[in-house]
C-alpha cells in the first residue's frame, strides 16, 4: 500500500527557529500518527548547525524533495520560502492543503 506523502511547508526564519522547528515537527509527528508519510524540511535545520550551506542550496533541496510528494501542507505563519513552495506546488499541479483537517478530507477523496 502507497502512503501519502505529505510535504510541510512552514515558517523558519520569521520568528523563533527552534519553536518554528518543534512546531514543524509536532505536525510531522501527528501525520506519521494518522499514516501519512510526512517531509518536514526544517528537519534541515540541524545539518545546517553542523554543516552549513547558503539558503539557496537549501531551498533548492527541499524543491527537489517537494516534487516527489504527493500533497503540501502548508503551516500557518508568514514565510516567503513556505509561499514559494505554495507556488511551486501548484506549478507541478502538487494538491495544497492548509490544515490537517483538509489534508485528512482530501486524502478520503484520493
Amino acid at each position: 500500500m502507497n502512503k501519502i506523502r505529505v510535504y510541510i511547508a512552514s515558517p523558519y526564519s520569521i520568528g523563533n527557529k527552534v519553536e518554528n522547528v518543534r512546531y514543524s515537527l509536532e505536525v510531522a509527528d501527528r501525520l506519521m500518527s494518522k499514516g501519512f508519510v510526512p517531509y518536514a524540511p526544517l528537519l534541515n535545520h540541524f545539518q545546517n548547525e553542523m554543516f552549513p550551506r547558503s539558503d539557496f542550496d537549501w531551498l533548492d533541496f527541499d524543491i527537489s524533495w517537494l516534487c516527489v510528494c504527493d500533497v503540501l501542507l502548508r503551516l500557518p505563519g508568514r514565510s516567503r520560502g513556505a509561499d514559494n513552495e505554495v507556488v511551486v506546488a501548484k506549478v507541478k499541479n502538487i494538491p495544497v492543503v492548509y490544515s490537517i483537517k483538509e489534508l485528512l478530507k482530501w486524502s478520503k477523496n484520493k
